[in-house]
């Protein structure tokens, strides 16, 4: 019986980021990969809340599945995580962090996001796709990289990125960094080489998950799962052969 796999991208992204990764798992997964609200497909999809997105997921698999989730996926992966109880049973999240914990950085990055919805609002997809590509966190991808993920993010709209990032951004959520000791499944966590900002994340995750791992993919920055696709695979098909 093939493994159930479900994978959740990252803001600006489709389910479609994650072809390759899908195809390097090869048949022994049954994987799924949901455009999230405000996102490709359903970009005209609301309500976008954490709470819509995680019923979204839950009724995505009707048995037990591994939980994938790359930027403000894995965020609201840890989320779905705490939530779903026992029908999640591994939790593989790449270049992802717990919130903001301090409630006044919090509060700021909030108006910030909710700034940049307002500016995501007043431009075309491409224009902001072309935008958010500068990001610094993505600096150093390889051109057919950033080509894929250019082509992946005029899948969305604009309205819809702006509903996402107003419900599901890194102000918008809760943290959760004092419910990590809640977790009791397998939980990896996958950072790029070049991912200084988020290996140091991970570092202080783990040491509040009991038994986390930490992989750091050679040469990759923040978006591991499209600059090294296989790694990621190997990553979810290692500890499955090994737990």
């Amino acid at each position: 019986m093939a493994s159930a796999v479900v994978l959740l991208h990252g803001f600006t992204h489709t389910g479609a980021s994650w072809d390759s990764v899908i195809a390097a798992l090869g048949e022994r997964y049954s994987a799924l990969a949901p455009d999230m609200r405000g996102h490709g497909s359903s970009s005209d999809t609301q309500p976008v809340t954490l709470e819509a997105v995680i019923a979204d997921v839950a009724a995505l698999m009707p048995e037990p599945f591994t939980l994938v989730g790359y930027s403000m996926g894995g965020r609201i992966a840890l989320h779905a995580a705490l939530a779903l109880g026992d029908r999640v049973t591994r939790l593989v999240l790449i270049g992802a962090s717990p919130g903001i914990a301090n409630p006044r950085e919090r509060a700021a990055r909030r108006r910030a996001d909710d700034r940049l919805a307002e500016e995501i609002e007043r431009s075309t997809i491409e224009e902001f796709a072309r935008r958010w590509a500068a990001t610094p966190v993505l600096a150093g991808q390889s051109r057919g990289v950033a080509a894929a993920a250019h082509a992946d993010r005029l899948r969305s709209t604009t309205p819809g990125l702006a509903r996402a990032l107003r419900g599901l951004g890194t102000g918008a959520l809760p943290p959760v960094w004092d419910r990590l000791d809640e977790l009791a499944v397998p939980v990896t966590l996958v950072v790029g080489e070049r991912d200084q900002k988020f290996r140091g994340i991970a570092e202080a995750m783990a040491a509040d998950v009991s038994g986390a791992e930490i992989v750091v993919v050679p040469g990759a920055g923040h978006a591991v799962h499209l600059e090294d696709p296989d790694a990621v695979a190997r990553v979810i098909a290692r500890r499955d052969r090994t737990s």
